[in-house]
This record gives C-alpha cells, sequence and structure tokens, in this order.
C-alpha cells in the first residue's frame, strides 16, 4: 500500500533526524570531515526511508552555523554547553537549528522530536532538561508562533 507523499514526510524526517543526530555527535566526538561522515551514513544505513535532503542540511547546517546557535543557546542554560553531555549538546544544536531555519517546522514538533530522540540516546532526564531550554528558547526565536498557540489553547 502505498502511503500518500504528506503522510510520509514526518516518518522520513524523523529518520533524517535520527541519522542526523547521529552523524552530529560523531562529528562533535571525532573531528571527522561532514562528508566522510555523510558518506558513511549513506553507506551504512538504509536511506530509502530517510528525508536524505533534510539529513544533509542538518548535518552541514548545524556545523556552518555553530557560532550563531551556541551563542542562542548558552544565555538559557543553567551551566556551560560543554558541561553538557554529547548527545544533549549535539541534539540541542540541531533543534534550535530547526526553530531558526525550518519555520516550516512547528517549534511543537521540533520540541518533540528532540525529547523523543533524548529519550531513545540521552542520559537519564536529558529529555526533561532538553524540553525546558527548547520551550524557553522557542519563546524567543518563534515569538509569535508561540503565542499564537497559548492562545489557540486557552479559547
Amino acid at each position: 500500500m502505498n502511503v500518500p507523499e504528506n503522510k510520509a514526510i514526518p516518518a522520513l524526517r524523523r529518520k533524517a533526524r535520527h541519522y542526523a543526530m547521529q552523524a552530529l555527535y560523531q562529528w562533535a566526538m571525532s573531528g571527522s570531515a561532514l562528508h566522510d561522515i555523510e558518506a558513511e551514513f549513506k553507506a551504512d544505513y538504509d536511506m530509502s526511508k530517510v528525508d536524505v535532503d533534510y539529513f544533509e542540511e542538518l548535518l552541514h547546517g548545524v556545523p556552518q552555523m555553530l557560532d550563531e546557535l551556541e551563542t542562542l543557546i548558552e544565555p538559557v542554560l543553567d551551566r556551560g554547553l560543554d558541561e553538557l553531555d554529547p548527545v544533549s549538546r549535539s541534539l540541542l544544536r540541531m533543534s534550535v537549528y530547526e526553530l531558526v531555519k525550518r519555520i516550516d517546522v512547528p517549534y511543537k514538533v521540533v520540541i518533540n522530536e528532540t525529547v523523543s530522540l533524548a529519550k531513545k540516546f540521552g542520559a537519564e532526564d536529558s529529555h526533561k532538561f532538553l524540553n525546558g531550554v527548547l520551550d524557553s528558547l522557542a519563546k524567543d526565536i518563534r515569538s509569535e508562533e508561540f503565542v499564537a498557540t497559548i492562545n489557540s489553547l486557552t479559547k
């Protein structure tokens, strides 16, 4: 049975985020070249059920904007970014990239996807921490969308 394209997008993007988070973690830990990591993922994993363009955008976009992303993240943390575990740090960078650059993706989706990945790969209770940080960032980065969402809930 073929799934209509618009119904398949969330699943394809979910898998793209999954692999992008792992690839960004690998990049942060190893310092390997992004094109080498990308080639490795494409060779080692079945990318037929992945939004490959989205995977590539996240993998290359986060490092390109790293300073800007970290400048947004650091003020809302209760500790230094370097004190976070590497998985949480990779997830935060990727999620904030999505909040800034992918306004077509609702901020609640970004947060929910991050929480899901944190539950799977992160330290115990890191999903709660990331949820709070991203919620705070969404208020600033996506202020109009945030207010609209709050207003729709209070009606």
